[in-house]
């Protein structure tokens, strides 16, 4: 497919029906994960449009079906009514007007009266302008909404938004819609970068979901950032949060590590005043680790608040190998929040148990003999006491705890990925789940959580250092598909 074309559903029913040889050779890849959802072919990014609907999850979801470096982006769509068992949906949401022609970018859905509403950027880059710069020329971002009444047929797409709608003093960096609804008003956050290269997010406020005006922007004292990507405002345990992804921060000691972040900003937001004030001007970060962007909340109908992100991270200067194979990228596990003290708490979520089989119970004599889990497993770590420790696993990838930091170090399992840090009064536990290409680390009941693709087929597990305790070790089955 040529990248900056139009790309119609029957374009990629054509090339869907031409390239079964590609589906085969990406499928018989021995890097494709177990229990986390990937492409078929080609490249994932962001989850879009999650929602739950008469029983049944919605997961949208960045795609590149073509190739995987993600040139041209559709909507993918996989759905689930357990988390378990998932069923490959047709993608349904591709560029295919001038509002959106160079990608339908990444957005949100608000479940409301037996109606699912979604809105997303439509990307339009006017590259053959003269102005055209990326940043304050020749780029439009449109607001744009549609609806559906069962997840799957779709109203048509209606512009909403477009570059006159935002504040004068906006480049053209504005996208990644979501909707938070507080009192009788509907609140949008858009990320943005304003004009002197600031990062924020712009609050716009609607009665109807279809007329939109602008409300406030929500932003740092100083400069934190260039960009804001991918916001998600909701209540969590009574208290206000801000998800958003920063853009050019730099490293504070073991703090925003990446090339990109992704933080948790707590806020006191009075919306009748109209006033905003952030608890910290410094975020907490969501994830430590390599691989994780873009993360994406929404409320299930048994009241959980669910994340899900993308693993992944752009701009990266490490690598991802299944490139090769005709793939790249992952979701991660569904994850469940809480507060606790002014602490975002992630942990997996109660489904993922399913998955379990072959309990084996270890004192940390026997894990410091190593023990062998293969590749794909669940690891829970109880420490009574850890004055230091070290955590060998998949070959050379280690988690290290001494003098009240832990560490992982990725060896040479990491495709250019090194170490990561956190500070620590006291290390209670540990939960870690491998899978084929990837980990997913739980520290003292989610307070911080490392997600990463690795590399290597080295298989084991062992532990040494200055601490008592128990481990339990699960084998794990993959997700069935339908």
């Amino acid at each position: 497919m040529k990248k900056y074309e139009k790309v119609r559903r029957e374009d990629y029913e054509a090339w869907y029906r031409e390239n079964r040889e590609y589906r085969e050779m990406v499928k018989a890849d021995d890097s494709r994960l177990a229990y986390h959802l990937m492409p078929e072919t080609g490249w994932l990014n962001d989850p879009n449009g999650l929602c739950q609907f008469q029983g049944l999850y919605h997961i949208y979801y960045q795609y590149t079906p073509f190739e995987p470096t993600g040139e041209i982006k559709l909507w993918g769509h996989y759905t689930t009514r357990d988390f378990i068992h998932y069923k490959q949906e047709e993608p349904v949401l591709f560029p295919d007007q001038d509002m959106d022609a160079h990608g339908v970018y990444s957005g949100s859905a608000y479940v409301e009266d037996k109606t699912i509403h979604y809105f997303y950027t439509g990307n339009v880059k006017l590259f053959d302008r003269d102005d055209y710069d990326y940043i304050m020329g020749g780029r439009v971002s449109n607001t744009i909404h549609f609806t559906s009444q069962d997840g799957y047929h779709f109203s048509a797409k209606e512009l909403v938004m477009n570059h006159g709608d935002y504040p004068d003093d906006m480049s053209c960096h504005i996208r990644d819609p979501k909707v938070y609804k507080e009192g009788e008003f509907y609140y949008m956050v858009l990320g943005a970068r304003d004009v002197h290269s600031k990062g924020m997010v712009l609050l716009y406020r609607s009665m109807d979901l279809k007329k939109w005006g602008y409300f406030n922007r929500i932003t740092t004292d100083k400069t934190f950032g260039y960009m804001w990507e991918c916001p998600d405002l909701f209540c969590l345990d009574g208290q206000l949060c801000l998800v958003c992804c920063p853009q050019g921060v730099k490293p504070m000691g073991t703090e925003y590590q990446n090339v990109h972040q992704c933080t948790v900003f707590c806020l006191d937001y009075d919306f009748r005043e109209n006033t905003c004030k952030l608890k910290s001007q410094l975020p907490g970060m969501v994830d430590r680790g390599f691989d994780f962007y873009a993360p994406q909340t929404f409320l299930d109908e048994k009241g959980r608040r669910i994340l899900i992100g993308w693993m992944g991270i752009p701009d990266a200067d490490y690598t991802n190998p299944t490139v090769n194979a005709g793939w790249q990228h992952a979701l991660t596990m569904p994850r469940q929040l809480h507060m606790r003290e002014g602490r975002l708490l992630q942990q997996p979520l109660e489904e993922m148990r399913e998955l379990r089989r072959d309990r084996r119970d270890y004192d940390f004599e026997e894990l410091d003999k190593g023990v062998e889990p293969g590749l794909v497993f669940e690891g829970r770590i109880s420490f009574v006491t850890c004055h230091d420790m070290c955590l060998t696993v998949r070959g050379d990838v280690t988690l290290s705890y001494e003098n009240g930091l832990l560490t992982l170090d990725m060896g040479t399992c990491g495709s250019g990925r090194t170490r990561r840090s956190v500070p620590l009064e006291r290390l209670t536990d540990l939960h870690i789940f491998s899978d084929t290409t990837s980990l997913e680390i739980f520290v003292n009941e989610g307070r911080e959580v490392f997600t990463t693709r690795v590399y290597g087929s080295h298989p084991g597990m062992r532990m040494e250092g200055d601490c008592s305790g128990n481990g339990i070790v699960y084998g794990l089955n993959g997700f069935i598909y339908e």
